[in-house]
């Protein structure tokens, strides 16, 4: 079966899939909106003695309490190591559920169909899985490929405009680690109206080819980093803030320090970093925050899983379409890329 499928006509593909394999039971997992939303466009696929579990949505329900209630589902609807587990929705979904179908009985295959952009293009690939833990993001977790990705843009219609919007973030930053012509050919002030399916395509592509050299991550599949130390960061410390910030808001504006921080250390030129800097401004707007929120999201960056030691490793970009790795950078050095985004003029 081929590791992702693009479908037009998801129900149809579906159901082409599930005849495909032998399994003793069906779960689907699904969160509040995409029950509503997305599981009707394929529901009807699904044999009658199918599992059904909901959970609340949102990444500050991606812990281990969510995975205990999605365990005890599966333990009560005595799903055995030959069950097969279905993840309906965005990459918190596809994250969690992944992660607890791989450590129930110790692991159970599972299909991901990914439903929105940013999850489409970024979580689809790569088997990592894992959930927060203690106000750090995906702090626990393993990797294990899904049984296959299903990807479709009708999933994309119904999505709000902001969630769209974070799901660009992450097409742009593959053309900015290793594809410059497809960077500039990204549209910035009408980037809602282009053709998802080629976007995802491309990006999948990319992400594939980088993943596939390196699997688990010991090299170059630490550029698909590039942004998310400082931006996870950001999106840890006000996930629970009513300042609440999107993945791709949030790496976003990691994108723009670390971009700083390219231009500080590697042979980023000044006017690349103008030209990054301005893109993400003119999608994203500017962000707000305090001076008191500084030492704490320095703290977060801290924890990042890419540090060795005490040392900080960050991917930064040598030019827009090559991105290096394992480049180390002091505590200073992050505060003084944070103060650049900080002192940027509003777009």
């Amino acid at each position: 079966m081929d590791p992702v499928i693009f479908s037009t006509a998801i129900a149809s593909d579906l159901e082409k899939v599930l005849k495909s394999i032998s399994f003793s039971q069906l779960f689907v997992l699904t969160d509040q909106n995409t029950n509503q939303h997305c599981l009707p466009k394929v529901k009807s696929v699904f044999p009658e003695n199918t599992f059904f579990h909901t959970v609340s949505a949102g990444e500050k329900n991606k812990n281990l309490s969510t995975c205990a209630d999605i365990w005890s589902a599966m333990t009560k609807a005595s799903l055995d190591r030959k069950a097969l587990f279905i993840n309906i929705g965005g990459g918190v979904i596809g994250d969690m559920g992944g992660f607890c179908a791989s450590i129930y009985k110790r692991g159970i295959r599972f299909i991901n169909i990914p439903t929105t952009l940013l999850s489409q293009v970024d979580a689809s690939v790569g088997g990592k899985l894992g959930v927060d833990f203690e106000g750090l993001k995906n702090h626990l977790g393993t990797f294990n490929e899904p049984e296959t990705v299903m990807i479709s843009p009708e999933f994309l219609t119904t999505l709000l405009a902001e969630e769209l919007r974070s799901g660009y973030a992450e097409i742009i930053k593959h053309g900015l680690i290793q594809d410059r012509d497809y960077f500039e050919k990204l549209e910035i002030h009408h980037w809602e109206n282009q053709s998802w399916m080629d976007l995802i395509k491309h990006s999948v592509g990319i992400k594939k080819k980088v993943v596939e050299e390196d699997p688990k991550e010991g090299g170059l599949r630490k550029i698909l980093n590039f942004g998310h130390t400082i931006g996870h960061a950001f999106e840890s410390y006000f996930l629970d803030s009513p300042k609440h910030l999107l993945h791709g808001e949030a790496i976003a504006i990691g994108m723009i320090a670390e971009g700083y921080l390219s231009y500080q250390k590697l042979d980023l030129s000044k006017s690349e970093l103008d030209i990054l800097t301005d893109f993400f401004l003119t999608i994203y707007g500017k962000f707000d925050f305090e001076e008191k929120d500084l030492s704490p999201i320095l703290d977060l960056c801290l924890q990042d899983k890419k540090n060795e030691g005490s040392v900080l490793m960050f991917s930064l970009l040598n030019e827009i379409g090559d991105c290096g790795y394992n480049i180390p950078v002091s505590r200073n050095e992050i505060e003084e890329a944070i103060y650049y985004y900080k002192n940027l003029a509003k777009s």
